[in-house]
């Protein structure tokens, strides 16, 4: 479940998957609806044996809150509060598993893509958001909330003072490189067309080398990778990234060596719409 659309997917593994269709994120009943719509038909041709919901977030993730599986403080109008998983696993009665969009992503990549043999690994995604999912000793991070690191403040680009676009923290890490936020900044309806010497390309780059930096800091994963529309959109933009994390790291933490550190997610375009199924994957194996 993105900002923007939702990929339903029902698949046995990332090489068979059997059906696949996209519902755009309108007004949550709508969209709600939609989707219950596809997985009733899937469940009435073949019952599925699991179910994994990755949303956009802030998500409710404490399986011993009376809101788990709910959108809490999303800024995306009308989806604060919303319930999710509990009303689309509640015809089923299968295995359920829920999380963060960016976390499914790192989880796919774990068992499929750039992070296979890896426990410690991060997936940073740049599109409608930024989002982290981060992964330690093999599971998403977990504490009172998920992480959001995409909502870090860090070193801005010197001379760059503009105030940003996030609705809670004005130039956090997405206030600034989120495509919403590039657009705003520029007053621009569609940014994609800005050629790759635009100067606010200096900006993302070195506001996600500043975000890879944290990640480093407080995880130090063994490999990170960035994915979404801003960053594979201008494929000049993913090359610049780790010698700049490297610049400001200054040698004072070992990044490996001898394969790209920062690099694509190897899944491509496929690991958002396979991480629920890698989520389902688990929740039956734990049944």
């Amino acid at each position: 479940m993105g900002g923007t659309k939702i990929v339903c997917t029902l698949a046995t593994s990332p090489d068979e998957v059997l059906d696949r269709r996209t519902v755009p994120t309108a007004a949550p009943e709508e969209t709600l609806t939609a989707i219950e719509a596809i997985l009733a038909g899937w469940w009435a041709e073949a019952p599925f044996a699991a179910l994994g919901i990755a949303s956009f977030g802030p998500v409710d993730l404490d399986p011993a809150s009376p809101t788990w599986g709910y959108i809490t403080s999303t800024p995306k109008p009308g989806w604060q509060m919303i319930d999710v998983a509990p009303r689309l696993a509640r015809p089923f009665g299968v295995p359920t598993a829920f999380d963060t969009d960016v976390n499914g992503a790192a989880l796919a990549e774990l068992a499929w893509g750039a992070g296979q043999g890896m426990e410690d690994f991060a997936y940073i995604t740049v599109g409608t958001g930024v989002g982290v999912g981060l992964v330690v000793n093999g599971k998403p991070t977990r504490g009172f909330q998920h992480c959001e690191l995409g909502h870090v403040r860090v070193t801005r680009l010197p001379g760059d003072d503009w105030g940003g676009a996030c609705p809670y923290h004005g130039p956090c890490v997405e206030g600034l490189v989120a495509g919403g936020s590039i657009k705003k900044r520029l007053g621009l309806e569609d940014a994609s067309g800005l050629p790759a010497d635009h100067y606010v390309w200096n900006t993302v780059a070195h506001t996600l080398a500043q975000l890879c930096h944290t990640i480093v800091c407080a995880a130090a994963p063994k490999r990170i990778v960035i994915g979404g529309g801003v960053v594979s959109g201008q494929p000049h933009l993913l090359p610049r990234i780790e010698p700049l994390l490297r610049e400001s790291i200054a040698g004072y933490m070992s990044i490996p060596n001898g394969v790209p550190y920062v690099t694509a997610p190897g899944l491509g375009d496929h690991a958002g719409p396979l991480g629920p199924i890698a989520m389902a994957m688990g929740a039956a194996e734990e049944k």
